[in-house]
This record gives structure tokens, sequence and C-alpha cells, in this order.
């Protein structure tokens, strides 16, 4: 069905705050735009709900509307249009990323006031907005890529929002670099997808077109071009061995480690591999290998967690293992539970965020949490929130995580892979420890150097940790619907391993590893507050490691920095050796040859010499007039080349 809803108008509207903020912005001032910036995302979000009215009100196998815009590549048998789609995945990610969006935003107006850049910080909003919901609703792969690369800009840009801070600028261009490697793997697949079913005589990117044709490809090509995909995700999504970039990335403003590093951008990877379930569901081995990773990140990252003391590199380290989970459903063919399970995270993990923002900014900008403690009683709002979301994101029923991470476990379980749900029942007790030893840190026990000083946020900032709140709590009731309602888009019909009755042992083990984490956190933290840093000096050894994150960084900076360094400095030496040498073997040549001819030397070898080297420069700086930098002249030379290249294909 075609042109039923606009949805260009839900993309448009953070299009067009992000053209206004960015030019305008500083002449409306930040009240404007403090307005401005919110009210497109908010605009966006109504659409988004409208299109979810739309939608359940077709029935189950028709809820599919395409918006074509305009034909953007028309070449050969190659069509590829601007085209949106909501469909039951689609829409869920658009409600997530404008309704979680707009709360940031709102937050964002509290914890950025007075800063210098205020108005370029929320044209970014806008921008990272507006690049996510083409990822999400594009209706084809290039599309899909576009988007992809757009929140990759965005990530960059906001990361490196405070680039006067040294570590701020490296951050920035840490991610932005890792995420290139991941996003190398991306094109290849997509490329290799294009040309297979190409060579069938397919040439298209559309997804619906794809899913009709892919009985065109063979296995292993299947496997290859999952694997290429997946290696994209493990680069956005922050999963073993790219994910080194998220911890440094909190060095931004909270409230995009919120938006982009929690709920919105590094679930990216998860909704591209359950857009293109039909054809993972075709490769055992690439779902084999999706569950795997996703398993080994969850538990990878939460023995990290343990250990940290900045209270954002705990919710970083607690991200990236629990998009673990996440990859571990779609890995194991329980779609609907980690798309559930995505969306229950962006609610608890973005409220955590905003929480361990409005800390931050209650304490002046302290983020040790062994500086803080009894910050309950300064800030009750926060506090009370803050404990929702533990709960939450620690599975405690009847909070939003419990449902979503329990559906894991158990479609884990179900599928077979007893040795991954045993990985996720345990690291599901790692992340109550963790997240609770956070918690009580910093808002338990005596009263910390800054706590004195602490105080409440404004209602700005605190009002959308309550509401964030309200759906950490009740999210849950939305499994009740959840697996119905995507099962068309992305279903996968596996043989139980195990029976029914299984799941409610699941469930009782699931909770008891988390209450067992809850008991040991407030045994060392509240009970026996000392018993920790005693565990802590017997088994120095495993804490230093936990404590520097397996030396990952430093591996990853001796392999691939310093051994590049090493060869780049190599090769210029070899460089300048190889043009020493054959200067002075010409020098040699004309000392012989002008014994005989007095002026050989001075006409033949360094005329060629000097005229090589005056044709390269004289080439050089013709040719840099050519990069002028004046869009209007590449855009010209663009036209006229398209221009020459038609009347080629016209008359040659």
């Amino acid at each position: 069905m075609e042109n039923e809803f606009p949805i260009r108008l839900l993309i448009l509207f953070p299009l067009i705050g992000f053209l206004i903020t960015i030019f305008y912005g500083r002449r409306l001032g930040p009240r404007i735009v403090s307005i401005l910036s919110p009210s497109a995302v908010l605009l966006s979000f109504i659409f988004s709900c409208a299109g979810l009215f739309k939608l359940l009100h077709l029935p189950p196998e028709e809820r599919v509307i395409i918006d074509n815009l305009y034909t953007w590549i028309n070449v050969g048998m190659l069509n590829i249009s601007v085209s949106f789609r909501f469909d039951q995945l689609s829409i869920l990610m658009a409600l997530v990323v404008t309704g979680v969006g707009f709360l940031i935003h709102v937050y964002s107006v509290g914890y950025m006031h007075g800063d210098k850049k205020y108005t370029r910080f929320f044209a970014y909003l806008n921008l990272f907005i507006f690049s996510m919901l083409i990822l999400v609703l594009g209706n084809n792969l290039l599309l899909m890529f576009l988007g992809w690369e757009g929140v990759g800009l965005c990530s960059y840009l906001l990361i490196g929002f405070w680039f006067e801070k040294v570590e701020n600028a490296i951050a920035a261009i840490k991610a932005f670099i890792v995420n290139r490697i991941g996003d190398m793997g991306f094109i290849m697949g997509i490329i290799l997808l294009f040309w297979s079913l190409g060579s069938h005589g397919v040439w298209t990117l559309d997804f619906d077109i794809i899913k009709q044709n892919v009985h065109l490809l063979g296995r292993e090509r299947i496997t290859i071009i999952c694997l290429l995909l997946f290696m994209g995700a493990t680069g956005k999504s922050a999963q073993l061995p790219l994910y080194v970039w998220l911890p440094d990335a909190m060095a931004g403003p909270t409230p995009v480690s919120a938006l982009i590093h929690a709920a919105t951008m590094v679930t990216a990877g998860v909704y591209m591999v359950t857009r293109m379930s039909f054809l993972y569901s075709l490769s055992p081995f690439a779902m084999e290998t999706v569950a795997v990773v996703g398993g080994l990140t969850a538990f990878f990252a939460a023995t990290i967690a343990l250990v940290q003391n900045d209270i954002k590199k705990v919710l970083a380290y607690s991200t990236i293992s629990q998009l673990g989970y996440m990859f571990l459903g779609v890995g194991v063919g329980a779609y609907s539970a980690g798309m559930f399970h995505l969306i229950t995270h962006a609610f608890f993990k973005a409220l955590l965020f905003l929480g361990a923002g409005s800390v931050i900014h209650g304490l002046s900008g302290e983020q040790d949490l062994r500086k803080m403690g009894g910050l309950r009683k300064s800030m009750p709002i926060t506090w009370i929130t803050m404990l929702l979301a533990t709960l939450a994101i620690s599975g405690i029923p009847p909070f939003a995580g419990f449902f979503s991470k329990d559906e894991i476990l158990w479609g884990t379980l179900k599928s077979g892979h007893y040795y991954l749900a045993v990985l996720g029942i345990f690291t599901a007790g790692l992340t109550a420890f963790y997240m609770f030893r956070m918690l009580l840190l910093a808002f338990w026990g005596r009263t910390g150097a800054h706590a004195p000083h602490a105080h409440e946020s404004p209602p700005v900032m605190t009002i959308p940790l309550a509401v964030l709140a309200f759906f950490s709590v009740v999210g849950g009731l939305l499994a009740l619907t959840m697996h119905h309602f995507i099962e068309p888009v992305a279903s996968y019909k596996a043989v139980s391993a195990v029976s029914e009755h299984s799941e409610w042992i699941m469930v009782v083990v699931s909770i008891v590893a988390a209450a067992t984490g809850i008991s040991v956190a407030f045994f060392f933290y509240v009970a026996r507050p000392g018993v920790s840093a005693g565990l802590a000096n017997r088994t120095s050894g495993i804490y230093r490691v936990l404590l520097n994150k397996y030396y990952v960084d430093e591996i990853y900076n001796f392999l691939f920095v310093r051994m590049l360094l090493i060869l780049n400095s190599i090769l210029a030496k070899f460089d300048i050796k190889i043009i020493d040498g054959i200067v002075n073997a010409s020098s040699a040549l004309t000392v012989d040859v002008s014994y005989g001819s007095g002026k050989f030397d001075l006409s033949v070898v360094d005329g060629s010499v000097n005229g090589i080297s005056d044709g390269v420069i004289s080439a050089g700086s013709k040719a840099r007039r050519l990069q002028t930098g004046n869009l209007q002249n590449y855009v010209t030379a663009v036209v006229v080349g398209i221009i020459c290249l038609v009347l080629v294909i016209i008359f040659v």
C-alpha cells in the first residue's frame, strides 16, 4: 500500500529543526531554540503515534505502508527510490527514537543551560534524530546505509562536542575510526548482496524484493553476506571486538550518552539483523555467530563493570552488556525478544544515564563513585527514579527488564543453546550486583566529600526522569502483544529443545540470580562495607585486570597504533635511503661522464632531474586550483561531467 500516510513529514520535522538551528540559532537565541528543537522531535513522535494507530487498523498481513518520495537512482535495470516504510518493526523503532529523543531534548534544556555552544548542541541532536529516522524507516539498504553513516557522523560531532578537552577529541576520533572498520564490512556485505542477486537479473536493494528473491542465493553466499553485515553491527552496536569506542564516548555530554549510546544509535545493529532476519534465518552458522558474540560480549562487559569507579563508565559497560543480550536473542531466532529488550532497555538505560547526569549536575561535575555517598537525602527524585531503573535492568519482576530479559533467556534455552543460557543467567546476576553497587555507592552509606553541597536538579531535568521511570515500571506490559505484533516481519520457526514447562524454571532461576546479585551488593556496600576492599586486596591480580579492562586498549594500541607508527617510520627511512641512493648514484654517474664532457652534467642529468621536479610542482600548482572550496564550482563541474557523459552515451 502506497502513500496512505505521509511518513516523509515525520522525517522532515527534525531536518527543519536542524537547518533553522544551525543557520539562525544564534540570532534566535537559546530561549527560542529550547522550544524549537524539542518541538520538532515532539511533532515526529506525534506522527509516529498516528502511524501506529494507522497500522493497527489494518489487517496483520497488510500492515505495510510505503511512502515513495522520488526516484533516486535509475541506471539500466537498477531503480532505487527514496522511499520510507511503516511496518511493525520500523514503527516501534520510530516511537523509541522520537519518544525517548524528545525527553532527552527536554532534559538537555536544563543540562546544557549556559553552555557557549548551546544552539549548536541542539542542532546536532536534531540532525541525529533525522539520521536515525532515515536508518529505521528507509525502504532499502542504501537508505539504511545513508542513515547508518549519518548517525556515525552525529556521534563523532556530539562525542567531541567539548573538543577543547583533548580526551574528548581523542574519544570522538576513536569512535569514528572504529566505526569505519565495522562499516567496511557492512559496505562489502551490501555490495556482495547486490551483485549476487544481480547475477540472477535482480538488481535491487529494496527489502521486499530481496526477501522475495533470497532463494536465488546459495547457503555459502548468504553466510558470507550475513557475516559481513554483522561486522558492521559489531562496530555500530559495540560488540566484541569493536566495542572499545563506547566507554571512551562517555567523554561527551551526558544527554549524548543517553540518546546515542543507550537508547538509539547503538541499537542500530540489532535492528539491522532483525530487519534482515529473512536472510539470517537461512544461515545457521551466521546466527550461531551472532548469538555467541552477543553472549560473550554480555559476560565480558559485565565483568569489567564490576569494579569501575566512574559512574558513566559503569553505565557504558552495562550498555555493551545489554546489547550483547539483544544479539543473543536475535542470534537464537528470538527476534521479538531481542527487539522487546531493545525497547525496554531504551527506557531504563536512558533513565540511568540521565539520572547519572543529574548526579553529576548536582555535584558540579563529579563522576567518581568513591567521592559520592548519601545523595538520597539531597536528591530524592533522582534517587527514586534511578532505583526503579536499577530494579528494571536487574530483572526484578514486575519491572520492564524482567520480562524482556526473561524472554531472551527462555528463547536461548528453547533453541538448545544451553551453554549460552547458563552464561546469560550468570551475567544477569553480575548485572544486578554491579548496578546496585553503583546505586549504593552514590546514594547510600556515608556522606561523600561533595554530598553536603549536592542539590536536586531543576524540573526540566527531573520530569523526563519521572516519565522514563514510569515506562521502566510498566513497559513489561508490552510483552503481551510484542510477539504477535512483530512476528509477520521477523519470525523464526525453530524446534523446541526443551519442554514448555521449563519456562517457569527459567523464570525462577533468573529471579534467584538477580536477587543473589543484589544481596551480595548490599552485603559488600551496606552491611559490611570494608569487606569489598579486603577482597580486592586478596585478589589484587584479578581486580587489576578488571579495573584496566583486560588491557584491551593497551593491546590494540600496541598492535595497531604503535606498530603502524613504527612501520611508517621504517618506510620513511627506507624512502630516504632510496632517494639518497639514487641521488648519489646520479652524482657518481655525472662525475664519470663529465670527465669527457663538462656540460653533460648540467645539461642532461641536472636538467632531467630539475625538469621532472619542476613539472610535478607545476602540475600540482595547476591541479590545486581545482579545489577552490567553492560549492558552486564543484556543482558546475559535476553538471558539466554529467552532460559530457550523456553525450558520450548518446553519440558513441
